[in-house]
């Protein structure tokens, strides 16, 4: 495999693809909890079953419609101090209406955020870092936001490539993409899954240590006999 060029180039779309994908993109988040509840479980699941004790600020990026806070279970405190951030300003929306207590920013994680260095204990990516064209950047950003000393970084990605999750799109996103906008599905995932399972630990290993890792919905370390993957990662120290 060629070593990845950061940031990757993701060809423009039409205004028309433009409003199909965020479309999608919410549709597909409403759908996933009523329709792949088991898969889901272990989405969410993960982070709050290796949640640090004791943490009091979490930060989860590509936060969607919010379903994921549908899991936790969360102090008066800690619900204040949950910042949860999505790029797109419709899911963000949704979230805010959801869910008040919490704060919804609309960012971008590959860019610097307005909170100091260490500020949050928790951070969380579920099915984030398989999108992001200059992930470099987003795992540096999450390096410098995570507490050097407790702080935790809880990673679930897609087993992208992989051959049972091929079949399993299929079956699922594809299926329901294809019937709602009656045009092939390859021009939207092309650009939103651009990041395989090799690349992303290559990333993350350069700014965080790896101590716990899951794979669903088998137990053996194989991309191709898996749909995901759960990573709960700690900051290295910084270099003197």
């Amino acid at each position: 495999m060629n070593p990845a060029v950061w940031p990757k180039v993701i060809p423009p779309l039409t205004p028309d693809q433009e409003a199909i994908s965020n479309d999608f993109m919410r549709y597909w988040h409403e759908i996933l909890p009523k329709r792949y509840g088991v898969l889901e479980s272990f989405n969410h699941g993960y982070s709050v079953a290796h949640a640090p004790v004791g943490f009091s600020r979490t930060l989860e990026i590509g936060a969607g419609l919010g379903t994921h806070l549908e899991y936790e279970h969360l102090t008066p405190d800690q619900e204040r101090e949950y910042v949860a951030l999505d790029l797109r300003p419709n899911m963000a929306e949704k979230l805010k209406e959801r869910f008040p207590r919490v704060r919804t920013l609309v960012a971008d994680c590959q860019e610097r955020l307005d909170y100091e260095d260490g500020h949050f204990d928790r951070i969380l990516a579920i099915h984030v870092l398989e999108h992001l064209p200059n992930l470099p950047a987003a795992v540096r950003e999450l390096r410098r936001l995570c507490d050097i000393k407790r702080g935790v970084l809880s990673v679930v990605i897609p087993c992208e490539g992989g051959l049972a999750y091929g079949l399993a799109r299929r079956i699922s996103a594809q299926r329901y993409f294809e019937k709602r906008y009656k045009q092939p599905y390859r021009w939207f995932i092309e650009r939103e899954h651009i990041n395989r399972p090799a690349e992303i630990f290559e990333e993350l290993n350069r700014e965080f240590v790896c101590v716990q890792k899951s794979w669903f919905p088998l137990r053996v370390p194989s991309v191709s006999l898996n749909l995901c993957i759960g990573l709960t990662l700690r900051p290295r120290p910084l270099a003197v």
